[in-house]
């Protein structure tokens, strides 16, 4: 099973209308959290908006999940052990007011925690193409916590003062 998940924010149908490409490309289930999107699809099925626990049992149970570079949805993925597909929102297409989502997916895909892909029309043959071991989050060269931070810095700068002692 293939999962798709936008988030609660803004539609995305740009990443949306991919998904029944995706069910006849994969010759699988695939299911679209698809928000406030205003596609019809007919061979994945869709839902507007999912409870938290029926995500998160819907993450566990996929074999890949395909979601916007957004830090929630990546962050549910790797909790659950899977390297999620990315596919950030642009500002271009007035899916976002920056590219913050491209510099998020491309940082964890350089630490092996997703697999960044910007352009939709990429994911049938690339999902179909993903192997088992390719849709498990490869182990960061250091904690993913300090990855995280890491990254944070480089987008943000080093912290200004230190809280409890510590930077």
């Amino acid at each position: 099973m293939i999962v798709f998940t936008i988030g609660t924010a803004e539609p995305f149908d740009r990443l949306v209308e991919v998904a029944d490409a995706v069910a006849e490309t994969c010759q699988e289930r695939v299911i679209v959290q698809a928000g406030r999107s205003r596609c019809s699809l007919d061979r994945a099925e869709v839902v507007d908006f999912l409870a938290y626990d029926e995500l998160v049992a819907l993450v566990s149970e996929a074999r890949v999940v395909v979601a916007h570079a957004g830090a929630g949805s990546a962050l549910l993925a790797l909790s659950k052990g899977k390297r999620p597909v990315l596919v950030p929102r642009l500002p271009r297409h007035t899916e976002a007011v920056d590219d913050h989502q491209v510099h998020f997916g491309r940082r964890l895909a350089e630490v092996g925690l997703a697999i960044f892909v910007e352009e939709p029309g990429k994911l049938p043959a690339l999902l179909r193409a993903l192997s088992d071991e390719e849709t498990r989050p490869r182990p960061p060269e250091r904690p993913l916590g300090l990855a995280l931070r890491a990254h944070l810095v480089d987008l943000l700068g080093p912290p200004t003062r230190s809280v409890a002692g510590q930077a």
